[in-house]
């Protein structure tokens, strides 16, 4: 390749790397793999060695990751989360150990997983959880400490009183809890996270720290960023301490001084990975003697002393030989690839999602096709490529639903096919499953099994009939008998006084989460005037956009629901809003928080503002009420300024708490 076409290769490159360095890092929204991610920036990085003259300021081997989010308030890190080398082979971690010894004498070097997930660093002060941040660029990153107390491994207060130490850890979703979640999503005909360190990253930069106490995320810790009051003198010795001191420390790690049982390791956690509990997507390497690192020193990215060794992803080839259409909660079509079983990352596969319409038509799958599966996150099977072309006729998605041959169509800017029948046989279960879930009603014992069970034994058909069952039909089914029969009953009479938002989740209307339920049941106070609202009047919600709105008015227009929650009221569902404040000084207000105040951070600001009523928003717009600004508030003060929206500073709103 000559300089020219190399010139024309480099741009495309840093084009693609930094679309997909995005979605990867600032939207938790991958659309490759780690390993094609990869493979272009080794492209990059061999093409900038062969022509220096081509690396320019903003190349991504030049510069850190990851986008602030305006929902958290910047944090400057007082020690620099640096990221990591990666090598791919064998010989890459020899030549490592070359570097290594070409400066430093007999380097003693410490093995461990690369746990995959969102880096973060804890804060203690005299031994009392301060402050946790996301790495961000390394530099600056996103107060999260409100999310990460909802993390239990994390310990509130430290075994022994240390002035200020801060660590570095990596906040992960357990691969049970991450199937558990998109099995859940899937349901709600939400789109599923695709790896467990999205879900986990996804999770934890959530505005709402309920929604991220609802995910089972957990944390190692593997670094020891600063300390004061203790002498430590290496890596090893300082994982000993932190796990003394009760944080939860990286498992498994290793100390050795010869590069052969380093290969060892990194091939023994290579080969162990499919049988862990968390995901991990590397073995990372590091010198052990702090003196000796600060000896090595570090490049304008990494540091010279560690590298992360990155283990290829398992693949395997097998025929497609059929397509399963399986219909959601929501009614959308999901088909289901069936193969000739392979074994895969530790267990036997067969079936793989085909994710939509437009998925199948981009491969031009047939049945028939040879095709390459490997595991997203080690975990749910996926459909790379194909392979080989049998000759036939591309898969094509039915024009009426499998469940109730009811016609099916596609929305503007939507990918799926959707069966509009609210009474469709498979979606009702669904619903029920939803219905019944934990943010929804919470009917305790009330789980998918169960449901099933009484669907299939002719007693509930719809979501009001669960309030109507005979307590002897019940008692009478398999595995039942009458106390759970009495139990259920009694749950089920529980969760009629679960509140306006829950029974407005609960109804399953699309694009309306959780988060949305409550804005509605605040607003309106009642089904009834839910149910009766225009367009603009919803619309009008701060936090609600067009869609959401249009959805809303959508269902309720549709007979089906104004049955279903006519026949809930019927069987004492309360439908008004339970919210109960004794003091609501801040209602019909929206507060937006921008900049850093003195003595208060913006989470505790805003958990005011909402215990008196209020609201906060993360954007300046005219429906916005108040501006409380601190220091380097930046572009939402300017266009506060700019709408004449009041700006008032801590001291202004200390006075309207009084």
């Amino acid at each position: 390749m000559d300089f020219e076409e190399a010139k024309q290769r480099v741009a495309v490159l840093q084009e693609q790397i930094d679309y997909h360095s995005r979605r990867y890092y600032d939207l938790d929204d991958p659309e490759i793999e780690d390993s094609e991610f990869d493979a272009l920036t080794r492209e990059l990085r061999k093409l900038e060695a062969e022509y220096p003259q081509l690396i320019t300021a903003d190349s991504y081997t030049q510069r850190l990751h990851g986008e602030l989010s305006s929902l958290f308030t910047p944090v400057a890190h007082e020690v620099p989360l640096a990221s990591l080398q990666d090598v791919f082979d064998i010989e890459e971690l020899r030549e490592f150990d070359s570097r290594i010894r070409e400066t430093v004498e007999d380097p003693q070097y410490v093995v461990e997983p690369k746990i995959d997930g969102l880096s973060i660093a804890l804060e203690y002060v005299d031994g009392v959880f301060r402050r946790g941040a996301t790495r961000g660029d390394g530099i600056t990153g996103e107060d999260v400490s409100a999310n990460l107390r909802t993390i239990r491994s994390i310990p509130a207060r430290l075994t022994s009183p240390v002035p200020h130490i801060i660590v570095r850890g990596e906040v992960y979703m357990p691969r049970e809890n991450f199937a558990a979640l998109v099995q859940r999503q899937e349901l709600e005909g939400e789109k599923p996270f695709k790896n467990p360190r999205n879900a986990a990253a996804g999770s934890l930069r959530q505005k709402d720290p309920r929604v991220t106490k609802g995910r089972g995320l957990d944390l190692f810790v593997f670094n020891l960023q600063l300390v004061e009051g203790e002498d430590i003198h290496g890596h090893a010795a300082s994982l000993e301490r932190m796990r003394e001191l009760g944080f939860p420390v990286i498992p498994f790690y290793k100390k050795t001084g010869s590069i052969e049982a380093v290969i060892a390791e990194v091939k023994r956690i290579g080969e162990m990975r499919r049988n862990l509990s968390f995901d991990i997507d590397g073995a990372v390497v590091k010198v052990d003697d702090f003196a000796q690192r600060d000896r090595l020193g570090n490049t304008s990215k990494f540091p010279k002393w560690a590298v992360a060794f990155k283990y290829p992803p398992e693949e395997k080839e097998t025929v497609l030989t059929d397509v399963e259409i399986n219909v959601g909660r929501t009614g959308v079509l999901t088909p289901t690839g069936l193969f000739e079983p392979v074994e895969l990352a530790g267990t036997t596969v067969s079936r793989a999602t085909l994710h939509n319409e437009e998925f199948i038509r981009e491969k031009q799958l047939a049945v028939g096709d040879r095709v390459v599966l490997r595991k997203a996150g080690d975990i749910i099977p996926e459909v790379v490529r194909v392979s080989r072309h049998c000759g036939g006729t591309p898969y094509q998605m039915p024009g009426i639903c499998p469940s109730c041959g009811a016609p099916v169509s596609r929305e503007e800017g939507e990918a799926a096919l959707r069966c509009l029948n609210p009474d469709c046989p498979a979606q009702r279960l669904r619903h029920l499953i939803h219905f019944a879930s934990r943010d929804a009603m919470d009917i305790e014992g009330l789980g998918p099994a169960v449901l099933e069970q009484l669907m299939g034994a002719g007693l509930i058909t719809h979501v009001y009939d669960l309030y109507h069952m005979d307590r002897g039909e019940v008692a009478a089914l398999d595995r039942m008998g009458e106390k759970s029969a009495d139990n259920l009953l009694a749950a089920l009479d529980r969760s009629k006084d679960a509140g306006l938002d829950r029974v407005i989740y609960s109804l399953g209307i699309r694009h309306i989460g959780q988060k949305a339920a409550k804005l509605l049941a605040e607003r309106f106070g009642t089904m009834e005037a839910v149910m009766d609202a225009s367009l603009e009047e919803i619309n009008a919600i701060d936090g609600f956009g067009e869609i959401m709105a249009e959805s809303v008015v959508r269902f309720f227009s549709l007979k089906p629901s104004r049955t279903m929650v006519e026949e809930l009221k019927r069987a004492g569902v309360r439908m008004v809003d339970n919210t109960e404040r004794e003091d609501t000084r801040f209602s019909g207000m929206t507060f937006v928080l921008t900049g850093t105040l003195p003595t208060m951070r913006r989470d505790e600001a805003a958990a005011l503002i909402e215990r008196y009523g209020g609201k906060t928003s993360s954007s300046v717009s005219k429906k916005t009420s108040l501006v409380l600004a601190g220091e380097d508030a930046g572009s939402k003060l300017v266009k506060a300024q700019q709408l004449g929206i009041r700006i008032i500073d801590q001291a202004e709103f200390e006075e309207m708490l009084k």
